[in-house]
């Protein structure tokens, strides 16, 4: 950003120079309009269900909430002539009021030395950029209001770093940046999640068409044709290869991981994908037997003598390093943006999700109330340790890496999530404390998303 000051301010000087020169001109009448000006006026639960049209209605794009009305006098004998005055005055704010919204909407960075993801959450009151109305891509799992949910105040946080701002999502500065390029978001649900947020924070500024969805709905593509733009999620529950062992015919919620072998579902896309949106990890907590070539190598929770024991968070490195590295070994992936989206935290309180557990909390949590002990801050240290690997030798071959750490930020809100509010007739009594309502504390991602893609890509600097 501070490369940005001279230009704004050398811009501004030029504009009021020119400004003046209207002013005081001996000819003003050659450089502005005949007629005289009365008035200006300034204008402005880890799986998905649900099928869309392929054309959604066209977005209704909101003109700001402040209009600001200049009413010029018809009387100001200080200046010998009223049109050239008023044409100064209005072409000088006018521009000073376009380079803000430059400097906001096209250049807006953060200083590399802040730290977006250690902060805390701020009450403010501030409107949504899209309702559960409005935006009509929300899944009903995550449309909450719809559902039933009445409380509305979690709506009303921000997040706040502790050294700089984070500038607030903008779907037409994120559009332009986007431009001609192709995004995917690679994971489970709760990835899907994060991208159903985007596809929202979007559609005020462009309709998307859905243009590919697979028989299970577990793909899906968006383009934006007005911005050449495709937006993809690209399911995998382990990122590497992981079968369910199946009983009779019945899933047995028992897995067997290769831990040496890349889900090719998504990894057939990478050289298509120029951002990849890469996160997992709510499929590790359950049975897994874990394989490397032809061998048993260990498990996780399945307590079998002679077979090692493994932790969550051995399984979850494993997985990791093999996605990630299979990303760095590809030839055609030239330019990848990959961004490592951190773990997302559940909040079960009083059992989990199958023994009573529910989260209807209705306001974040401070600082002092998480638990900096916790697996999530686990998983996230080995995500983050893992994409860091990956980044030293993948810089060498053109590749970028990043991170999108939101997990500290969303443990501090578990009143973020449907609950009991997630429509499900067939699971009644049970809480979906894991995917998150929308709109709600997930959009905030997003605005992370955004500044991350910029430092990332090599915009800010």
């Amino acid at each position: 950003m501070g490369k940005l000051v001279p230009f704004l301010f050398t811009s501004l000087g030029v504009a009021t120079v020119f400004s003046f020169f209207l002013l005081y001109s001996p000819f003003p009448s050659q450089f502005t309009p005949k007629q005289g000006f009365d008035s200006v006026q300034n204008q402005q639960h880890l799986d998905q269900d649900n099928d869309h049209n392929n054309v959604l209605p066209k977005p209704q794009h909101h003109q700001d909430h402040d209009q600001n009305i200049i009413h010029p006098k018809h009387q100001m004998s200080k200046f010998p002539k009223q049109p050239s005055f008023l044409f100064s005055i209005i072409l000088h704010f006018s521009f000073h009021f376009h380079l803000l919204k430059i400097k906001y909407f096209m250049f807006c960075s953060v200083e590399e030395s802040c730290d977006l993801f250690t902060g805390h959450w701020v009450q403010q009151l501030r409107r949504s950029m899209y309702t559960n109305s409005s935006c009509a891509t929300i899944p009903d799992s995550k449309n909450c209001f719809k559902n039933g949910r009445k409380d509305n105040e979690f709506l009303n946080w921000r997040w706040k770093p502790n050294e700089c701002e984070l500038p607030r999502f903008d779907p037409k500065a994120f559009l332009e940046m986007v431009r001609g390029k192709k995004m995917a978001f690679i994971g489970d649900s709760v990835s899907r999640n994060h991208m159903e947020s985007l596809l929202c924070l979007l559609s005020p500024e462009e309709t998307p068409k859905d243009i590919y969805k697979d028989s299970e709905d577990r793909f899906r593509t968006w383009y934006f044709p007005l911005h050449d733009f495709t937006l993809m999620t690209l399911w995998s529950k382990y990122l590497i290869v992981g079968e369910e062992r199946m009983v009779n015919g019945t899933g047995s919620s028992i897995f067997d991981l290769q831990l040496d072998k890349v889900d090719n579902g998504w990894a057939k896309h990478l050289p298509e994908i120029d951002y990849a949106i890469i996160s997992d990890g709510h499929w590790f907590f359950r049975v897994m037997y874990l394989h490397q070539g032809n061998n048993l190598t260990g498990c996780v929770y399945c307590g079998k003598p002679n077979v090692t024991d493994y932790n969550v968070s051995f399984a979850i490195r494993m997985a990791f390093r093999t996605a990630l590295s299979h990303i760095n070994s590809c030839k055609n992936c030239k330019g990848l943006v990959t961004l490592l989206r951190t773990f997302a935290p559940a909040h079960f309180e009083n059992g989990a999700w199958n023994t009573g557990g529910y989260c209807n909390r209705t306001s974040p949590k401070s600082e002092a109330e998480i638990d900096l002990g916790s697996s999530d801050l686990e998983m996230r240290s080995i995500q983050v340790e893992e994409i860091e690997r990956a980044r030293k030798g993948g810089e060498k071959q053109g590749k970028r890496f990043g991170v999108v750490d939101i997990t500290r930020a969303m443990l501090m809100r578990p009143d973020g999530h449907p609950g009991a509010h997630w429509g499900n007739q067939w699971m009644k009594g049970y809480n979906d404390c894991v995917h998150w309502c929308m709109p709600g504390p997930v959009d905030y991602w997003n605005d992370l998303l955004m500044a991350v893609i910029r430092k990332e890509s090599g915009l800010d600097s």
